[in-house]
C-alpha cells in the first residue's frame, strides 16, 4: 500500500463496500470514476495518471481529517486519518532525504516503474467490472478472464474475478478448484486481457461513430 500511495486501514473499507455492492451505481465507490467512453478517455486511462492524482487527492483528504466517504465508518474516520497523516509524513521525509543527498535512486526505482507498468496494470483492472451489468448477480456483475498460468500466478488468480466475488472466502490458492466447480455460472468471460480490451476500443470506436 505504501508504493502505491493506499493506505490499507482506508482501502480495506472501500474494497469492502466494492465487494458488498459490486455494480451498484450508487454504493459501489469503484463506480464513482467513470469507466473510459471515448477513444481519448481510454488512452488516458492506461497511463494511470488519473489514478495516481486521486490517490494524491484522497491521502491528503484523509490527513487533514475531512474524510466523508461513506463507507468509512464514523468510529474509525480518526484511524484513517492517523495512518494518511503517518503516510504523508514518511512521504515527506523521502523526498526531503532525496532532494538533500541528490539521489534519483526512489525516482527510478519506484516512480519510473510505477509509470511504465500502468498501463499493463489499468488494461488488466478494466476488464474485471467493465461493460458488466449493473446487477447484483456476482456471476453476471464481474468478468472472469482466461489468461496464463504466469499471469494467474503473478495476479494471486485474479483473473477468476467473478469467483472471487461470488465467494470472496475463498483463498486465492484455492480458486482455480472453485472455478472448476462453478464454471457452468459463469455469465460473463474472456480469452485474454488483449482480447478484451480489444473489443472495448472497438465498442469506444463504435460510439463515436454513433455520435
Amino acid at each position: 500500500g505504501f508504493l502505491k500511495l493506499m493506505t490499507p486501514r482506508w482501502f480495506g473499507f472501500f474494497h469492502n463496500a466494492h465487494h458488498a455492492y459490486t455494480q451498484n451505481p450508487e454504493r459501489d465507490p469503484e463506480l464513482a470514476t467513470q469507466k473510459p467512453q471515448s477513444i481519448g478517455e481510454y488512452a488516458y486511462y492506461l497511463t494511470g495518471l488519473s489514478e495516481w492524482t486521486s490517490r494524491i487527492r484522497i491521502l491528503v483528504t484523509n490527513a487533514v481529517g475531512r474524510n466523508a466517504d461513506p463507507f468509512v465508518p464514523d468510529r474509525a474516520r480518526h484511524k484513517v486519518t492517523r495512518q494518511a497523516q503517518i503516510y504523508l509524513a514518511l512521504y515527506v521525509g523521502l523526498i526531503g532525504l532525496s532532494l538533500w543527498t541528490g539521489s534519483l535512486v526512489l525516482v527510478w526505482a519506484w516512480v519510473v516503474p510505477a509509470l511504465i507498468g500502468q498501463p499493463f496494470l489499468r488494461a488488466y483492472l478494466l476488464a474485471e467490472h467493465a461493460r458488466c451489468p449493473y446487477v447484483a448477480d456476482m456471476f453476471r456483475n464481474t468478468r472472469t478472464t482466461f489468461t496464463t498460468r504466469a499471469i494467474r500466478l503473478l495476479a494471486w488468480n485474479m483473473p477468476y474475478h467473478a469467483e472471487h466475488h461470488a465467494y470472496p472466502n475463498v483463498p486465492f490458492h484455492k480458486l482455480p478448484m472453485l472455478h472448476a466447480l462453478v464454471r457452468d455460472q459463469l455469465q460473463v468471460t474472456e480469452n485474454g486481457y488483449f482480447n478484451f480490451n480489444r473489443k472495448y476500443v472497438d465498442y469506444l470506436e463504435d460510439r463515436s461513430s454513433e455520435s
